[in-house]
């Protein structure tokens, strides 16, 4: 097989098989051992594809975004070259007719092979795909998650060494700042000056945190990164920890992302083997090394404090703030927190440069923001698009806008924390202070296509749910308000209880900014946000009566 770098150049043909969690459970495994089983065939038949020199790789690769459509395969190079979705294991003859085509296959037996594969054949000129810019994602679906030297190939750790000979600690935090990269966690605070706040504190010894504890229904915009490109969050966690002084690192991921947490395992194993963690990485006087911890699925670990507390092997609880992490975090060291996607971002940002990512976006919300597009939506999958993207250009045209007979409602951003974008403001850009003006939030990335059968009441109810299931329990406004919130939203939807449904309604209007304004996280002060949102959008839906529930 000949070696290949992570954009296609190398072999005359290449087939990307997507192995992330969603196109696994579509059948991709079954599907790459069928076609490498026919290629080593092919391989020994005097009419192979190898025959006249020509190369064939068939590469396992990370998530190729367009979830929906999975089990997805890339094939680059000779007849048919583009992109199938749900082939299944007893499809792959035409395609390996078409691997074939150029020294074995007449004109019409390729036409025939052509025509059976066209059901599965994907657009090429999609919007899904056209309206993207990949930083973050970048090597997502090209590289092989699970070989180092396919991530070297694509340049992983370039931007680390080049710190490490080039710029000192100093000068990698000022390029941070001025790119304006704002944390994709949710809370939106400067990275730059984050960064800047940690490496203030004289304490020794310091550390950075990845949090992968991705906890919002409807988001996997974190698990694609770390499923499909680990170096590269490597790469961001060591840089982070180079700028600010630290030579620990913890990955905190949550455990139902078994694929992410292997493949992480496998890629600090394999840093460790190159010599690019360890007490010379890359040969040079910075010393790092990189621990994973496994969460318990407690979805209030995302919470910072929450999540150190779990790392410390305690139950994962929160405290209040000050003191931040910055000043005592683990351990009661200085420590530096940020989400997977933004240290997956560093490395794009030290490549291209600080000016040219800032250029990219609107207002104060610079850069790229990776999403996940679910719901009644045509293209379902991750996206990544620059900040400032109306809401109606990612869901309409990257989204392909409702299934055939179903129509648009809302949109529901920031995950069970956040609120809901109705379809006549779908021209709000994507950015945390518009989506803030209007009640919702930008959140992580989640992003969920609500159709006009759908009950907003009914949907909030059952994310208040999940809140008050999910709440620690050390705060009483959370504990107590987020239960209490539930009860009386079903009371509201059972008729309002024996003062009526107007004196519910009331007390849920009174209640839920209390919760909001006293809870010590943000999960009990984001608890109340889709109801609040959803009382000022479509507020009719909570009236009893004719002409309540969802909208015709």
């Amino acid at each position: 097989m000949t070696a290949c770098n992570a954009h296609g150049k190398g072999a005359d043909v290449r087939l990307r098989c997507c192995l992330a969690t969603s196109c696994s459970l579509q059948g991709a495994e079954a599907l790459l051992e069928t076609l490498r089983e026919g290629s080593r065939q092919a391989d020994t038949d005097r009419n192979g594809p190898f025959e006249h020199g020509r190369t064939l790789e068939i590469r396992r690769v990370g998530c190729l975004r367009l979830c929906g459509r999975g089990p997805l395969l890339a094939l680059d190079g000779g007849p048919g070259q583009g992109l199938y979705g749900a082939l299944s294991p007893e499809q792959v003859a035409p395609l390996l007719t078409l691997l074939n085509a150029d020294t074995a296959t007449g004109a019409e037996t390729l036409q025939a092979a052509l025509l059976k594969l066209q059901p599965q054949r994907l657009d090429p000129e999609l919007p899904f795909f056209r309206h993207q810019r990949p930083l973050v994602l970048q090597h997502c679906g090209w590289i092989d998650p699970e070989q180092i030297d396919s991530a070297l190939a694509a340049g992983s750790y370039q931007q680390l060494l080049r710190c490490l000979d080039e710029h000192t600690p100093a000068e990698v935090r000022q390029r941070i700042r001025r790119s304006g990269l704002r944390g994709r966690g949710g809370a939106g605070f400067p990275t730059g000056l984050k960064w800047e706040r940690v490496a203030a504190e004289p304490a020794e010894p310091r550390f950075v945190v990845a949090n992968g504890d991705e906890g919002d229904p409807g988001a996997f915009m974190d698990r694609t990164v770390m499923e499909s490109d680990p170096h590269r969050l490597l790469e961001g966690l060591l840089i982070a920890g180079y700028a600010v002084g630290a030579d620990r690192g913890v990955l905190f991921v949550r455990a139902e992302y078994p694929l992410a947490v292997a493949r992480l395992r496998q890629a600090i194993a394999q840093a460790e083997a190159d010599g690019l963690l360890g007490d010379a990485v890359g040969g040079r006087r910075f010393r790092f090394r990189i621990s994973l911890r496994v969460g318990a699925g407690a979805y209030v670990c995302g919470e910072e404090t929450a999540l150190m507390a779990a790392i410390e092997g305690r139950r994962g609880t929160l405290h209040p703030r000050p003191p931040y992490p910055a000043e005592q975090g683990l351990w009661g060291q200085p420590t530096l927190i940020n989400n997977v996607e933004t240290l997956a971002a560093i490395p794009a940002i030290l490549a291209m440069g600080p000016e040219a990512y800032a250029a990219i976006g609107s207002g104060r919300s610079r850069g790229t923001k990776v999403f996940s597009l679910s719901g009644a939506i045509r293209h379902s999958g991750v996206v990544e698009v620059p900040m400032g993207l109306s809401l109606r250009t990612l869901v309409e045209e990257l989204g392909g806008g409702a299934p055939p007979g179903r129509r648009i409602k809302a949109v529901q951003t920031g995950g069970p924390t956040g609120g809901f974008v109705p379809l006549e403001l779908l021209e709000t850009p994507i950015d945390y202070e518009a989506l803030a003006a209007l009640g919702s939030a930008l959140g992580s990335g989640g992003l969920v296509v609500i159709d006009a059968d759908t009950s907003i009441p009914d949907l909030v109810l059952h994310g208040l749910r999940f809140c008050a299931g999910e709440s620690c329990g050390k705060c009483i406004p959370c504990r107590a308000g987020t239960a209490t919130l539930v009860q009386l939203l079903e009371q509201l939807q059972s008729g309002g209880g024996d003062r009526g449904p107007d004196h519910a309604l009331a007390l849920i209007e009174e209640l839920a900014p209390m919760v909001r304004a006293s809870s010590l996280c943000g999960l009990g002060q984001g608890a109340p946000n889709p109801l609040l949102s959803s009382l000022r959008q479509f507020r009719a839906e909570y009236i009893p009566g004719p002409g309540s529930g969802a909208a015709p």
